[in-house]
């Protein structure tokens, strides 16, 4: 009589291993877009806070902004962002549109919001 060798052959293992590294493969790629997701939702919360700042100069002066393009550095939580302003007329010479765009410093925009503003 001839005994089977108990334990598992080097196909099945192999076939083990492979899944594993699927389900691992899976779950960084998982991990992964997690960490991006909350990275891009800090940088989107800090660009708020640096255009709403812009808008709300521009809101509080006492005249009304000059047609034109501007840019300024804004920096939150050590993170330095570009802001343009641009400023345009509107049909009513009483207001002005007010064009903020943020952007981070590999220049990839993040946020942009509009507002008017109207004389004082």
């Amino acid at each position: 009589m001839t005994r089977r060798a108990a334990g598992f052959t080097l196909i099945e293992v192999l076939v083990a291993l492979a899944i594993v590294a699927i389900a691992l493969a899976a779950g960084t790629q998982a991990t992964s877009a997690l960490t991006r997701n909350a990275q891009r939702q800090t940088d989107v919360m800090l660009a708020q806070l640096c255009a709403e700042n812009e808008l709300t100069k521009a809101r509080l002066a006492r005249q009304m902004p000059p047609v034109g393009t501007g840019t300024v550095v804004c920096t939150q939580a050590n993170v330095a962002f570009t802001v343009a302003v641009s400023t345009t007329q509107t049909l009513n010479p009483n207001f002005r549109r007010v064009d903020v765009r943020v952007r981070d410093a590999a220049d990839a925009q993040i946020l942009q919001v509009s507002t008017v503003v109207g004389r004082y």
